[in-house]
C-alpha cells in the first residue's frame, strides 16, 4: 500500500488520456467508414467505452479518497459538493457561455437552464444539444450527489448498495414510463428506456458502483488478499477488455449501430465490461509493468490531467470553431490536444486551485 500512496495512482492518471483518445477516435470514426473494413469499423465503433473508463475511474478515485466522510456532518457534505461543482461546472459554463454568445452556432438553442444546470441530458429531445458530450457531466453529477451515501452502504454491505442502485434503476424506469402513460412525455425525460439506460445515471451507475467496490477492496486486509490473487492483472484486465469488446461489436449490425443498442451487447457492457476494468486497474497499481511505467511518465500525467478539457473541447462547439479556421488531416487531434493543454494549464487548474481555496474556508 505504500507503492500505491507514493505514486498517487500516476498511472491511472495517464489512463484517463488513453479514455479521451478513444472517445475521440470513436466520434471521429464516420470519416473512416468508407475505407476502413466492416469488422474494424464495428470494432472502432464501441471505443465509446472510453466513457466507461472514466465511470469507473471516478467510482475507484472518489470512494477511496473520501470513504463516508461527506456524511460527517452537514458542513462535510456542502464543502464536498461544492468541491465537485468546482470540479466539472465553472470550465463547462466557460464553454457554454462561448457558445450562446456565438448565435452562428446556438442560435437554434434556447433551452438555456437546462444547458446551464445540465438538465437538458435528462431529456432526449434535447440531449444533441449544447455542447453535447456534457451528458457525461450530468451522469457524474448524480454519482457525486448520491456517492457519500452509496459509500456508507458499501461499507456496511455490498449488496445494499447493489440493491439501492437497482431501485435507483426502476424509479427512473418507472418515472419515465409514468410521464408516457399521463401526457406522452414528448421531450422524453428518461424515456426510451433504452436512452435511459445509456445516457443517464440510473442506467449507468454500475460503472460506478464497480469502480467503488475496487477501493473497498483495497481498504480491507480481505480483499487486499482477495485482489493479490489475480495473477497479471494488467494483462489480463487488458485481455479482458479487448474480448469483452469484440463481443460487443458482434451485436452491432452495420457501421451506424452500436453493439449496445441490443440488450446481449448492454448487459455486456454494463455487467462484465466493469469488472475487467477494475481487473486492468489493479494492475497499473499493484505491478511494475511497461504499461504503468508509460502511463506514469510526466507526459502522460500531464494528458491525463488536460483529458477532462480534451473531451469538453473535442467535439461540439470548440471543435466546430476550431475547425472553420484550421483543419488539419488529423482531425485536429495533435491541435486539441495542445489547446486542452493550454487551457487546462491557464484556465481550469487554476481557477479549481481558487475555488478550492474558497470552498476551504467554509467554517
Amino acid at each position: 500500500m505504500e507503492t500505491l500512496q507514493k505514486n498517487k495512482f500516476d498511472a491511472l492518471t495517464g489512463m484517463r488520456a488513453i479514455a479521451a483518445i478513444m472517445v475521440f477516435v470513436y466520434h471521429n470514426r464516420k470519416y473512416w467508414r468508407n475505407d476502413l473494413p466492416f469488422e474494424v469499423m464495428r470494432f472502432i465503433s464501441e471505443w465509446h467505452i472510453g466513457v466507461t473508463v472514466f465511470f469507473v475511474l471516478s467510482g475507484f478515485l472518489l470512494a477511496y479518497r473520501y470513504e463516508e466522510k461527506p456524511l460527517e456532518s452537514k458542513k462535510s457534505y456542502l464543502k464536498y459538493i461544492l468541491l465537485r461543482i468546482a470540479r466539472i461546472f465553472p470550465l463547462y459554463w466557460i464553454l457554454l457561455s462561448c457558445f450562446f454568445l456565438d448565435t452562428a452556432y446556438s442560435k437554434e438553442v434556447k433551452t438555456y437552464f437546462l444547458q446551464y444546470s445540465l438538465f437538458y441530458s435528462l431529456f432526449e429531445k434535447y440531449s444533441v444539444s449544447g455542447i453535447v458530450q456534457a451528458w457525461s457531466l450530468t451522469v457524474e453529477f448524480f454519482f457525486y450527489l448520491l456517492s457519500p451515501l452509496l459509500f456508507l452502504l458499501l461499507k456496511k454491505n455490498w449488496k445494499y448498495c447493489l440493491l439501492f442502485l437497482i431501485g435507483f434503476f426502476f424509479l427512473g424506469w418507472g418515472i419515465g414510463y409514468g410521464l408516457k402513460e399521463f401526457n406522452g412525455n414528448p421531450k422524453g425525460f428518461l424515456y426510451p428506456l433504452q436512452f435511459m439506460i445509456g445516457s443517464t445515471f440510473f442506467g449507468r451507475s454500475l460503472e460506478f458502483f464497480f469502480g467503488m467496490l475496487l477501493a473497498y477492496l483495497m481498504k480491507k486486509e480481505n480483499g487486499i488478499q482477495f485482489l493479490n490473487k489475480i495473477k497479471n492483472p494488467t494483462l489480463w484486465g487488458g485481455i479482458g477488455i479487448l474480448i469483452l469488446m469484440i463481443c460487443i461489436r458482434i451485436f452491432a449490425r452495420n457501421n451506424f449501430v452500436h453493439g449496445v443498442e441490443r440488450w446481449e451487447g448492454r448487459l455486456i457492457h454494463e455487467l462484465l465490461l466493469p469488472i475487467v476494468i477494475i481487473v486492468f486497474f489493479w494492475g497499473l497499481m499493484s505491478e511494475n509493468t511497461w504499461v504503468s511505467k508509460v502511463l506514469s511518465t510526466k507526459f502522460f500525467i500531464l494528458l491525463g490531467n488536460a483529458s477532462f478539457v480534451f473531451y469538453l473541447i473535442h467535439l461540439s462547439y470548440f471543435n466546430m470553431k476550431l475547425k472553420s479556421y484550421v483543419y488539419l488531416p488529423d482531425k485536429n487531434f495533435v491541435l486539441l490536444w495542445i489547446c486542452s493543454i493550454i487551457i487546462y494549464l491557464l484556465i481550469e487548474k487554476p481557477l479549481y486551485e481558487v475555488c478550492r481555496k474558497l470552498i476551504g474556508k467554509i467554517k
